[in-house]
């Protein structure tokens, strides 16, 4: 008698193996780089499972990022928007957090290497999911960053908001009206929400919240110019309403330039491709992303933006026991364009993983990552917003309404909801920001003296 055997899988990525040889009678050892969205989506995803979870993350806290413009423009508080990783995950017996950051990942040998010197360990994995994100592309000019802080960290929006805070009180003192002009100028490079964000914001705060504490300036002077090196911004965003915020923005005296591309930035000025010349001491990089270097130990292929392509199910080509979500994931969706690296998709991508590692830790077949748009969100200003929900294209109070609902339920934490809640509220009806302080020198960098130049500084301006 002759038994058939089974037919395979077609596709290598979705085969239920055990690609490592785990044992069976193992307790499974996973490993997660990145406590962000796409992180902490997986760790909770798994709070369950019969394994052993280690959470990596260079800083202590999670960053809710959609509000970090607002902790840069001095509405916010940092405490606001952050929660500690170790208080997210403390009811979750199977999941440790350790701080620090990860040098090497051995894929080979299933090692994460973490930290440095005396600091240096090996931590063995059996499964690991890579969510560290994005950071900054100044597309081949890194001398820019000096004079152009990008917008990924607590860190990065403390700097912006010491640079628009400082360029107010240096224009006050200035005595040569081009110098003053140069301060009360602020362009943005990069026509994306975050862009769009701060630009709508800054000439609000400029002309109204700020008008009655300087006697020196005229805050009707301030200046702020958006950008955008193709043809339109916005470009997520359905046309109609990319053509309603650009008409927003410039309804607030924003200046938006597109079809111009960044080709010089210095301390004094930004020079566009057209050969115009911006005369500014503020710029703020909104315009492009790059993978984490990390994504690079992994040997599979990457896109030209350094993210990783991984397969349908989100793992590794070479290494099915690897899972990559959140902005390091070049995922394309099946209407042909790629997942976007907005919050909700990291949170789909960290939970479709998890999901794939417990698939394959049970020899079970895996998935492909079906992404579901809930739709798009970009505030623009006081009670001006725009909301691509899909179905229906919403701009104005309605899409301002629905972006603060939506923003307030996705914070993490009772207290940091209704932190926020009554921030917003004292703001709208008072016009008062509620952190306004700009820290000393020799306070935000240790060591350094108040005569310390800027540009010595980890923080630059």
């Amino acid at each position: 008698m002759t038994v058939a055997t089974p037919p395979q899988p077609a596709e290598a990525e979705t085969r239920p193996d055990r690609p490592h040889n785990v044992p069976f009678n193992k307790r499974p050892k996973l490993v997660i780089i990145g406590g962000g969205f796409a992180g902490l989506s997986a760790a909770k995803t798994l709070r369950n499972a019969d394994m052993d979870i280690t959470v990596i993350d260079r800083t202590n806290h999670f960053v809710f990022q959609p509000l970090l413009y607002q902790v840069a423009m001095a509405a916010l508080a940092p405490s606001d928007i952050t929660a500690p990783i170790r208080a997210i995950l403390r009811s979750q017996k199977n999941t440790s957090v350790l701080l620090g950051e990860v040098k090497k990942i051995d894929p080979e040998n299933r090692l994460v290497i973490f930290g440095d010197g005396d600091d240096r360990r090996e931590i063995p994995y059996d499964y690991l999911i890579l969510t560290t994100g994005a950071k900054h592309s100044y597309f081949g000019h890194n001398e820019w960053e000096a004079y152009a802080p990008g917008l990924k960290t607590i860190g990065d929006a403390q700097e912006i908001r010491q640079q628009f805070l400082l360029a107010f009180e240096e224009a006050e003192k200035a005595t040569d009206p081009n110098e003053r002009s140069r301060w009360m100028t602020f362009v943005l490079v990069g026509g994306g929400p975050t862009g769009c964000e701060l630009a709508g914001v800054m000439p609000d705060i400029a002309r109204r919240v700020l008008r009655p504490d300087f006697r020196n300036i005229d805050v009707n002077d301030t200046k702020v110019i958006l950008v955008e090196a193709g043809p339109r911004i916005l470009p997520t965003f359905p046309e109609d309403l990319a053509a309603r915020a650009k008409k927003d923005l410039e309804s607030f005296g924003v200046e938006v330039r597109t079809g111009d591309a960044v080709t010089e930035i210095n301390e004094n000025s930004v020079v566009l491709k057209s050969g115009a010349r911006i005369e500014t001491r503020t710029v703020v990089w909104a315009a492009g992303n790059a993978g984490s270097p990390l994504a690079k130990d992994l040997g599979g292929p990457l896109d030209k933006a350094g993210r990783v392509q991984v397969n349908p199910d989100l793992s590794v080509p070479g290494h099915p026991e690897v899972f990559v979500a959140g902005d390091l994931a070049a995922v394309t969706q099946k209407n042909g364009k790629p997942v976007p690296g907005v919050a909700q998709g990291a949170i789909q991508g960290g939970r479709h993983a998890a999901n794939g590692v417990l698939h394959r830790s049970r020899d079970e077949a895996t998935t492909p990552f079906n992404y579901w748009d809930k739709g798009n969100l970009a505030v623009l200003g006081r009670t001006r917003a725009i909301a691509d929900l899909n179905f229906l294209h919403v701009g104005g109070f309605i899409a301002w309404a629905i972006w603060l609902f939506i923003h307030i339920l996705y914070l993490v934490g009772f207290r940091n909801r209704l932190s926020v809640l009554l921030q917003w509220g004292y703001l709208f009806f008072t016009r008062q920001l509620g952190t306004r302080i700009i820290e000393e020198r020799e306070q935000r960098s240790l060591g350094m003296t108040a005569n310390t130049p800027a540009s010595a500084t980890p923080w630059g301006g």
